[in-house]
């Protein structure tokens, strides 16, 4: 259980940061983007979550959930380590991404082929989605440069990737199954 009996601590003043094992890197190191991207697009969910209902609201919260387990496997380095933790680390499993992709093969299946990209827009609901999914698109490729030096979970990039594609799909649900989404005619301005 987290307590949080003080919400300044001016540990951070002169520009560095806690990373979950203790360490301390400053605020813009990559894997603080990497986390601290993944709350951002948390954040965007909870506006989302105003406007969602029934299955996408409740799919939603455990999403956002998820991406607490998520920020916590990012903010700790050196996978290798885990085992001298003491205590369980917190890490994204392949589970989280399977349910990810069921979910995604639910929705789409209602939906018509796309034929066309697609605009976001169309519903406020769907809008907000695909402003998450531009933030999950941007998470993932700051998990993959942790991951290109070798210090990232591959379950939590697949989970990322994952969940860009989820967020696309429901976008196209929210939009009256795809009936309502905003097509993108090329060169239609000129």
């Amino acid at each position: 259980m987290v307590v949080l009996n003080k919400i300044y601590t001016r540990t951070g003043d002169k520009g560095d940061t806690a990373l979950s094992d203790g360490s301390r890197v400053a605020k813009h190191d990559p894997r603080v983007e990497a986390y601290g991207t993944v709350d951002e697009l948390n954040s965007v969910l909870g506006l989302c979550g105003l406007h969602a209902e029934g299955a996408t609201a409740a799919q939603l919260a455990v999403i956002q959930n998820d991406l607490f387990d998520l920020g916590a496997d990012l903010s700790r380095p050196n996978m290798a380590a885990d085992d001298q933790a003491g205590y369980p680390v917190l890490r994204i499993i392949d589970a989280q991404v399977a349910r990810l992709e069921s979910e995604i093969d639910a929705m789409n299946a209602d939906l018509q082929p796309l034929r066309s990209f697609i605009l976001p827009g169309g519903s406020t609901l769907s809008a907000h989605l695909h402003q998450a999914r531009t933030v999950a698109r941007r998470a993932e490729r700051r998990a993959t440069e942790l991951a290109a030096g070798g210090d990232a979970n591959p379950a939590a990039i697949r989970y990322l990737n994952r969940l860009s594609d989820w967020l696309f799909v429901a976008a196209r649900q929210a939009n009256e199954n795809g009936t309502k989404d905003v097509l993108w005619v090329p060169g239609a301005s000129r």
